[in-house]
C-alpha cells in the first residue's frame, strides 16, 4: 500500500519538501557568495527545511545551533564547540583549542562517542565564545567555507544584553564563514539587523519567508492524494481553505485526511473528520494554554476567531470589550512574541487553526 506522503513536525526533505523554487535559488545565491543570510518567518513556516535543503546540495561543513536552548554565554560557547567537534577531526581541533584563553573540559561518551564540553564560569565569559567562533574561521578554507546556522537568533538578547555587540565584533573579521541567522519574531530580528544603531545593522541579506503560494501548495497536495481519491480538487481546496496555506498545519491536516481516506475513500467529509480528530487530540494542551492566558488576551483571541475585522479597528475593540487601542496593541505584541498570533500582509491571525477551531467549539457549547 502507498505510504502516507505528508510529513510535518521536523525538517523535511526529498519528496516531503514542498516546492519553494524561487526561495531555494535565493538562499543558494547568498550562501554561495561572501555574504550572510537573515531569514525571517513565523514559526513552522519551514525556514530550517529550506536552509538545510540548500545546504545539502553544497557539500560544505555545517554547524547549526538553536539559541532557544542556550542559557548563558558559557553554554553558547560549549554547545557551539560541541558541534564543531561533530564536523572536524579531533586532532585538527586540539591544536587550536590548546591555545584558547580558557581551556574547556572535553570528554567523550564511550557509548555513543558524543563529545561533551564544559567551560568553567568566568568573570568575563565572552573570550570563550570568541575563541570558538574564531576556531570555526581557522578550520575553514576558501574551498570549504563553513556554514554556521543560528536559529531563533533574537534569543541573543535574552542570553546577554551585550551579546549582539560582542558577536558582531568577532564575526565582522571572518572571511571564510557564511552565517545564516533565522528568527521567528520579526520585529526583534528587524531591530537587530535593520536599526542603524544596532551592531548587526545591514550585516547580511534579509529575506522574509512567506506562505507557500496556494497554487503551488495545491499541486503538491494533489500529487500526494493522487490515486487515493477521485475528489482531489475538493480535498486540496478544502484543506487549504482551513489552513490558509500555513506550511505546518496544511501538512498536518493533509496527513490525517490521507489516513482517513486510505481506510475509507467513501467517507462523507474527511476534512471535517480530520479537523475534529486533531482538535480532540490536542484538547488538553489547548486547555492548558487557555488557562495560562490573561483575560485581555483571551478576548483578543475570541475576537480574531469570531471576526474578520482588523483588531486595531474601533469596531473590533469595542465589540470585544478590549478598551483602548493601546490595550489591543499591547495584547497583539504579547501574543505575537509568544507565537499565538502571526501577522502576514498586514493581517493578524491566530497561528494555529486547530486552536482557533477549539475556541470556536468551546464557545459554542
Amino acid at each position: 500500500m502507498k505510504k502516507n506522503p505528508f510529513k510535518f513536525g521536523s525538517i523535511v526533505e526529498g519528496l516531503y519538501f514542498t516546492d519553494r523554487t524561487n526561495e531555494i535559488a535565493r538562499v543558494k545565491s547568498v550562501i554561495n557568495s561572501s555574504n550572510h543570510l537573515i531569514l525571517i518567518s513565523p514559526r513552522r513556516f519551514g525556514k530550517s527545511s529550506l536552509v538545510f535543503k540548500v545546504i545539502a546540495q553544497l557539500n560544505r561543513p555545517v554547524i547549526a545551533l538553536d539559541l532557544q536552548l542556550i542559557t548563558s554565554v558559557e553554554d553558547f560557547a560549549a554547545q557551539l564547540l560541541k558541534r564543531v567537534y561533530r564536523v572536524y577531526p579531533f586532532e585538527k581541533i586540539r591544536q587550536f583549542v590548546q591555545h584558547f584563553r580558557i581551556i574547556p573540559t572535553v570528554s567523550v561518551n564511550p557509548v555513543n562517542n558524543e563529545v561533551e564540553i564544559a567551560f568553567q564560569p568566568a568573570t568575563s565569559p565572552m573570550p570563550m565564545l570568541e575563541d570558538v567562533l574564531n576556531l570555526v574561521e581557522k578550520l575553514s578554507s576558501e574551498k570549504k567555507r563553513t556554514i554556521v546556522v543560528f536559529d531563533e537568533f533574537q534569543e541573543t538578547q535574552q542570553i546577554d544584553p551585550n551579546l549582539t555587540r560582542q558577536l558582531r565584533s568577532v564575526m565582522q573579521h571572518h572571511q571564510l564563514v557564511n552565517y545564516v541567522f533565522m528568527g521567528s519574531q520579526e520585529s526583534l530580528i528587524r531591530n537587530i539587523f535593520e536599526k542603524k544603531r544596532s551592531p548587526f545593522y545591514h550585516f547580511g541579506m534579509l529575506m522574509p519567508l512567506g506562505k507557500i503560494p496556494r497554487d503551488d501548495f495545491k499541486a503538491y497536495l494533489a500529487d500526494g492524494f493522487m490515486g487515493l481519491t477521485g475528489n482531489i480538487e475538493a480535498i486540496t481546496g478544502g484543506i487549504l481553505d482551513f489552513s490558509d496555506c500555513h506550511p505546518y498545519y496544511t501538512k498536518q491536516l493533509a496527513f490525517v485526511v490521507w489516513e482517513i481516506l486510505s481506510q475509507n475513500d467513501k467517507v462523507d467529509d474527511p476534512i471535517a473528520q480530520a479537523i475534529d480528530e486533531l482538535v480532540r487530540m490536542h484538547d488538553m494542551d489547548y486547555e492548558r494554554i487557555w488557562n495560562a492566558i490573561n483575560k485581555t488576551d483571551k478576548k483578543l483571541l475570541i475576537g480574531l476567531t469570531a471576526s474578520n475585522q482588523t483588531p486595531l479597528s474601533e469596531a473590533f475593540y469595542r465589540k470585544f470589550d478590549l478598551g483602548a487601542p493601546s490595550t489591543v496593541y499591547s495584547s497583539l505584541k504579547r501574543m505575537m512574541q509568544s507565537g499565538f498570533i502571526m501577522k502576514t500582509e498586514s493581517k493578524y491571525a491566530i497561528d494555529d487553526p486547530f486552536f482557533q477551531q477549539w475556541i470556536k467549539q468551546r464557545r459554542a457549547l
